[in-house]
């Protein structure tokens, strides 16, 4: 039967309609997907056995939830997805402000109006989709703009004293009677405000002005946190904590596979981006890479948090810096390039904390260095070991690749390439095209350049050559070499 067709009070209780909370409606809608082994979760990657289950053993339970976690870690994105467990259409009093359930009605409006049309009273469907209410905690949120004031002008207007509850202009809270609240950042709140919640949350009751108002809210209540802001702003009353039910940690991928499903799942590329840039795998990979190195550098403040935004503006980044070469050049398609990492430099700095030390290096060079950091940590994927090379081995098989440069050879890397001056770059090394034709069988070819171009980088980093940026690119050399021509320019 098509209840959404109902229209009066009477031929609701004639459908056989019966009242339940929200936390029932989350409860049998859940209870629902797990025994058919589905979930709404969707497209939230790396919670299947941590977050996830809590959220559903938490709902399961009927507790109001926190999710506490740094920034970044899709604890909004959770808390919406919730309203698919409600059910889609739910009835309420036409004309109510509270959306009071016809045979439950709490507020004083409602019960008037069923009290005078009886049988005839309107009533309308609410989808659940309108059912989610949001606010982000703030200093300046007020007991008013959650829970409600006396609205001076309707007592004037009605003649009733400011004691009537028919005076009261409800708040953010109230009118979400029946639906999912969240409020985002909740240490961000101020302590008296978080006191005008203990009653709501435990007994139903808002107190306004002094005047004490039984409202039995059904609601489901969704707070977030991130652990910095207790110690840098603020803090979760202790007892409002012990209020909420679940405090449910949240946390950033475990491993570079599903960091990099969640990245290329967000990222916002156009079609033009799509069908004109080639991605190697081991590319987004580095990407990716480089925020686990962030996460554990001594520059970046770890307490803050380094969220997966930075891969998501990072590759969009990437994707743009080699669509603009494209452009510049006249070349219908092209494929990321190491030096393009050098793009996606903005997105990296503004998405960390640094601490004293990391402001003393400077933002762009702590981001560089994250960049060098992801290369040697990956390079060993693909190439023998470099961090125990020594010089004075002579069966090491970067030798001959490093004795190219130590002849005199150089190799400035320009950012502005074209495809074939890019690959021909590489490949007149001779010692760096053997190396990667012994070591890159399993690699498809188009993925070789991007390789052999990280193999420099890494042998830079471990001081086997020189890198020297360049206004328009870089410069690979003997490392010796570069030492006497700086000593040269000393003197």
């Amino acid at each position: 039967m098509n209840r959404t067709k109902i229209t009066t009070l009477g031929a609701l209780k004639k459908s056989g309609y019966r009242p339940k909370s929200i936390k029932e409606e989350l409860r049998a809608n859940l209870i629902n997907h797990l025994q058919k082994g589905t979930t709404v979760f969707t497209g939230i990657h790396g919670y299947e056995n941590t977050v996830i289950p809590d959220v559903e053993r938490a709902i399961l339970s009927g507790h109001n939830i926190n999710f506490l976690g740094l920034r970044g870690q899709a604890k909004t994105r959770m808390a919406r997805q919730m309203t698919e467990l409600l059910d889609e259409y739910i009835p309420a009093v036409k004309g109510a402000e509270l959306n009071d359930d016809p045979l439950q009605p709490i507020s004083r409006q409602a019960n008037d109006l069923i009290n005078e049309q009886g049988d005839e009273t309107p009533i309308h469907w609410i989808h659940r989709s309108e059912r989610y209410f949001e606010k982000l905690a703030t200093p300046d949120v007020t007991v008013a703009d959650l829970i409600g004031d006396v609205d001076p002008i309707k007592a004037a207007n009605l003649k009733l004293p400011y004691s009537d509850e028919r005076t009261l202009h409800f708040g953010m809270i109230p009118r979400a009677h029946r639906s999912i609240f969240v409020i985002n950042e909740l240490p961000d709140l101020q302590a008296r405000i978080q006191v005008a919640l203990f009653n709501i949350l435990q007994e139903g009751d808002i107190q306004i002005r002094g005047f004490k108002l039984r409202l039995p809210l059904d609601l489901q209540f969704v707070f977030t946190a991130n652990p910095e802001d207790y110690t840098n702003r603020g803090s979760i009353v202790t007892p409002l904590k012990d209020r909420i039910g679940s405090q449910i940690l949240t946390h950033y991928p475990e491993d570079l596979k599903t960091a990099l499903r969640i990245t290329r799942q967000e990222a916002r590329l156009t079609e033009a981006q799509q069908n004109s840039v080639e991605f190697p795998e081991v590319a987004l990979t580095l990407l990716e890479q480089i925020a686990f190195e962030a996460r554990d550098n001594e520059f970046i403040d770890s307490k803050s948090g380094v969220s997966t935004r930075l891969t998501i503006s990072a590759l969009e980044n990437l994707a743009s810096t080699a669509q603009r070469r494209a452009l510049t050049s006249g070349a219908a398609k092209t494929q990321v390039r190491l030096t393009d990492f050098m793009g996606v430099i903005p997105a990296i700095t503004g998405k960390v904390e640094l601490v004293y030390e990391g402001e003393q290096e400077g933002a762009s060079l702590v981001a560089e260095n994250l960049i060098a950091e992801a290369v040697k940590a990956l390079v060993v994927d693909y190439f023998p070991a470099l961090d125990k090379l020594k010089a004075s081995d002579e069966k090491n098989e970067y030798k001959a690749l490093v004795d190219w440069f130590s002849e005199g050879h150089t190799l400035d890397f320009l950012f502005d390439f074209s495809e074939k001056e890019y690959q021909e770059a590489l490949t007149n090394i001779k010692p760096l095209k053997k190396l990667a034709d012994k070591h890159l069988k399993e690699v498809p070819k188009e993925e070789h350049y991007f390789l052999m171009e990280m193999l420099l980088w890494a042998l830079a980093e471990h001081n086997k050559l020189n890198r020297e940026k360049l206004t328009n690119g870089f410069n690979f050399s003997d490392l010796f070499g570069s030492y006497l021509r700086g000593g040269r320019m000393e003197i």
